[in-house]
């Protein structure tokens, strides 16, 4: 008891005892957010199936009564508009977001914990602020006036969707709260463990690389609003490899930057040298941006994206892809490189049922490399093949990019994924042809198994049953899409009801499936949409800066001709596909060459019932281009997600070396759909 009595009067002890209480308060506070957050978000996430009802329903009515009910339509974007809104916090919390993890995987703990608190204080604080503050206004006037659909036969109280706004970034601050607890509770234990890897001088020295890079460049230009669009993006390049989530990465560039134009304006910065500016940005301009954010909200197009996503992801819970590969394997097994062919073969099927990357990748990798390994496959072909027929789904329909490209290029879905179809097919072949070739004439890299049988009728017949369950699904979404009988929004819940409804026939869906399927469908569309919400207020920025003149001014003084602009623009967009992922170019890029191309004067069949073939065409020419964006280091996603699953006898250069010659196919198959535009206009023509 004396011993005991003497610790509690040492001040040095007592400060320690009290602070050890601190901690443990805080840490459970922290907790407490987490499980609130998360609690938020696992009840949000069954809205997604409502979604699903909603649409089926409605595609019902129309053709069973022959009736068509707004409330219905609003209802769908209501749901989305609810799960993206409430995902992103539940992204947050559970570090789902999308990273550049090149220079962030070599990192210790530690220093990845400082860039986190960085990053949340400076990037993701102002931009929450701006939109609970703003957003409280613009719900606040909302029900003020008591505002209601535009339909007479629509929804009431139409503040009740605004003010999800304000309140997902409440929600938002506190998983953000939640985070800088862990992390500087983290490091004031100092754990020995949290130190392994590499310090912050890593990325000292690469962000000091491209300030030097940056400073160079802004003495191409003249104005200071150009110098300021310079160095905004390439701050937001070189803050990508700090490895903060690019969402808010976009958002707080944008922010700051705003701030700093707003300098500008005011003849703040006289002291640098750099001329004043008249962008006319300011706290309450960028607060226009709440509206561009409920605008996406509720975008009907948009719907189709949780929906497409759920699909995929039923799908791979169904068990399609395991049944597929067995019957596949049996029919190619005598074949020289048959393995890789039927990798390739069912990366299509998938392709056109799923447009999930990652899922893809990492199911065909599972799949697959064990037994590419085992008959003694060469490691760089066996990596190619998985990686580049995993990517396929990002090109042929349905696919989540081409439904973002359609929104964000005022284009229907269904002539995207129409124009889509030929060149998808085109690249498949390209990848078919490839193996056939390469097993024939390097025999080593893709040899016949020891024991493999000849195929018999069992085989051909288990492919059937195998293939004509998904072939159906696939046929029900596309056809009454191409068919004009559904929208590609009313396509994708019929889709997701197929999905759900043929993992039941096999007898896989199981309750704890379907929660992982929604949980997965809302992290993935909650970081896509957070994506959107980022480069809202990062393009936003950009145009109000002129960086969409400047762009064109630097384009258009090429003077390299129609077609000769339209390579260049190509070209830019495969060495961004390097450095940024397809989401950030398709939300900040894609909208800025509309008016380039559109001021061309191109001549591309539209056989007389297109609107825009040109603005078609050139669309699907940036998905091809975006399709390697996947496979270019050092941001190749699939390149992350294969190294993941790989066995360890595939090395990460195996990897580089793979995705070689798909990256030259890919290449090809671009090039033709460039000197034969046909090939993207054709079919949307038809279907007119």
């Amino acid at each position: 008891m004396a011993s005991n009595s003497q610790h509690t009067n040492d001040p040095v002890d007592v400060y320690e005892h009290i602070l050890e209480h601190e901690e443990r308060d805080q840490q459970k506070i922290a907790v407490a957010i987490d499980k609130g957050v998360k609690a938020v978000g696992n009840v949000v996430m069954w809205a997604n199936l409502l979604l699903i009802l909603a649409i089926v329903s409605q595609v019902l009515f129309r053709y069973l009564l022959n009736q068509n009910y707004p409330k219905l339509d609003e209802i769908q974007w209501h749901f989305y508009g609810l799960v993206t809104m409430v995902g992103i916090s539940y992204a947050l919390v559970t570090d789902s977001h999308v990273r550049v993890d090149l220079l962030h995987m070599q990192l210790s703990p530690r220093a990845r914990r400082i860039i986190e608190i960085i990053g949340i204080l400076t990037l993701i604080v102002p931009f929450i602020y701006l939109m609970v503050d703003q957003g409280w206004d613009y719900f606040y006037e909302s029900w003020r006036v008591n505002e209601r659909s535009s339909s007479p036969t629509g929804l009431s109280a139409r503040w009740a969707l605004k003010a999800v706004i304000p309140f997902s970034f409440v929600l938002l601050a506190l998983a953000a709260l939640a985070r800088l607890i862990h992390d500087v509770h983290a490091l004031w234990l100092n754990l020995e463990e949290e130190r392994q890897g590499k310090g912050l001088r890593l990325i000292f020295w690469a962000l000091l690389c491209f300030a030097v890079v940056a400073t160079a460049l802004t003495f191409l230009v003249e104005t200071t609003e150009e110098k300021l669009v310079i160095a905004m993006f390439l701050t937001f390049i070189a803050l990508l490899f700090t490895g903060f989530p690019v969402a808010w990465t976009l958002a707080g560039v944008g922010v700051a930057y705003c701030g700093l134009a707003y300098l500008f304006d005011n003849d703040l910065m006289l002291w640098t040298g750099l001329e004043s500016t008249f962008t006319g940005l300011d706290y309450l301009t960028l607060g226009a941006v709440v509206n561009r954010v409920y605008a996406t909200m509720s975008n009907a197009v948009l719907v189709a994206l949780p929906m497409f996503i759920f699909m995929g992801l039923m799908l791979d819970e169904s068990g399609v892809a395991e049944r597929l590969m067995s019957a596949m394997q049996r029919l190619f097994g005598t074949v020289r490189g048959g393995l890789a062919i039927t990798v390739t073969l069912i990366g299509i099927i998938l392709a056109a049922s799923t447009g999930i990357i990652g899922a893809s990748v990492v199911l065909l990798g599972v799949l697959s490399l064990p037994s590419m390994m085992e008959q003694k496959y060469s490691p760089s072909l066996a990596a190619g093949v998985v990686s580049a027929s995993g990517t396929l789904g990002i090109l042929i329909p349905p696919s989540i990019m081409l439904v973002i490209m359609a929104d964000q290029m005022a284009l229907s879905v269904g002539d995207l994924f129409m124009a889509a179809v030929f060149p998808g097919v085109i690249i498949g072949a390209l990848y078919l042809t490839y193996i056939f070739v390469i097993a024939l004439v390097k025999r080593d890299v893709a040899p016949v198994p020891e024991g493999a049988k000849r195929p018999d009728w069992n085989a051909v017949k288990d492919v059937m049953i195998a293939v004509l369950p998904t072939l159906a699904l696939i046929l029900s979404v596309l056809g009454s899409i191409f068919a004009g009988l559904t929208t590609p929004t009313e396509a994708s819940g019929v889709g997701a009801l197929g999905a759900t409804l043929l993992a039941l026939g096999y007898r896989k869906l199981t309750l704890a499936k379907l929660v992982n399927v929604l949980k997965a469908t809302f992290n993935t569309t909650a970081y896509i949409f957070a994506i959107f919400l980022g480069a809202t207020v990062f393009s936003y920025v950009l145009r109000e800066m002129g960086g969409d003149a400047l762009i064109e001014d630097m384009i258009h003084g090429a003077g390299l001709g129609p077609n000769g602009t339209v390579f260049m623009i190509l070209f830019i967009v495969f060495l961004l596909g390097f450095v940024l992922d397809w989401i950030e170019i398709t939300l900040i890029v894609l909208p800025l060459m509309r008016p380039i191309v559109n001021g061309l004067g191109l001549d591309i069949p539209g056989f007389g019932v297109m609107d825009e073939p040109a603005l078609v065409w050139f669309v699907i020419l940036v998905a091809v281009t975006l399709q390697t964006s996947f496979l270019t280091p050092p941001v190749g996603f699939a390149l992350f997600y294969l190294k993941g699953v790989c066995p360890p006898q595939i090395k990460l250069m195996d990897i580089y070396k793979g995705i070689i010659p798909f990256v030259i196919l890919q290449l090809t198959g671009l090039l033709f759909v460039f000197l034969w535009p046909q090939l993207a206009t054709w079919l949307p023509s038809v279907a007119y």
